[in-house]
């Protein structure tokens, strides 16, 4: 899992009591269903702090991308809230109320490149990653993640793909890039198949990934001029898709 540099924005304002949430996208719900809200009352009532908290999110990830958007907001409020409080929770306390709120949340939490096994709860970060440039293209599509999961057919044993082959030699991805997921998405939405290949074809791409259940595709290049290229082009090529150029963040 590698943290990039696409941000949603939270405000944080502690208020007498209560819990709100305003968010300027339309899907994003502002009650308990969503992942922010339930942070905030997790951490309020983890701490014993006898405040409320008004939430207001700016979203800059695509709600249902596959990018770990309401994971991340989650993380943000846990981590905004620990500086805000006059008694912080100690850090083992703050990532148990991540783990509880959902598998991605510790990795946000920490956003550190990092492998996940378990769940996704646990966590060996990885040192040695390089700041990949990246393009990231998402159709106009919905991905049901449960439903994907639902239809995959899991495996068992080893897998043949390892941290330590990316680091020996990280500038050649492309054969290590494998999302077990794909094959259920890209049947139930070809046009991610298409991206796919589209992107594979762009000149200094180094290999091609769908994110977690799709529906976003990432590239990643060998620099970030090209990165920007191939970004620009994917605007003209997918004209109703969100695309992004970024890379992955490294500390």
């Amino acid at each position: 899992m590698l943290p990039v540099g696409i941000y949603d924005d939270i405000r944080i304002d502690v208020t007498d009591e209560g819990i709100s949430l305003a968010c300027d996208h339309p899907e994003i719900p502002g009650d308990d269903s969503n992942l922010a809200w339930r942070a905030a009352q997790a951490y309020l009532e983890a701490s014993g702090w006898s405040a409320g908290v008004r939430l207001a999110l700016h979203k800059r990830i695509p709600a249902g991308a596959g990018l770990g958007g309401g994971s991340s907001d989650a993380a943000a409020v846990l981590r905004g809230l620990d500086r805000l409080a006059p008694s912080p929770l100690p850090r083992s306390r703050l990532e148990g109320l991540a783990r509880e709120l959902g598998a991605d949340v510790p990795f946000f939490l920490r956003s550190r490149p990092a492998l996940a096994t378990g769940v996704g709860e646990k966590l060996r970060e990885v040192e040695g990653i390089p700041p990949y440039p990246l393009v990231l293209v998402k159709p106009p599509v919905h991905v049901s993640t449960g439903e994907v999961y639902r239809r995959l057919k899991l495996t068992r044993g080893r897998s043949r793909i390892t941290i330590a082959q990316l680091l020996t030699r990280p500038w050649q991805p492309r054969s290590l890039m494998q999302n077990d997921l794909e094959s259920v998405t890209v049947k139930a939405c070809p046009v991610v198949g298409g991206i796919k290949e589209w992107l594979a074809g762009c000149r200094g791409v180094l290999g091609t990934v769908m994110s977690g259940s799709g529906p976003t595709v990432v590239g990643v290049f060998g620099t970030g001029h090209e990165a920007g290229e191939a970004g620009a082009a994917a605007r003209n090529a997918w004209k109703d898709s969100w695309v992004a150029v970024t890379a992955v963040e490294v500390p």
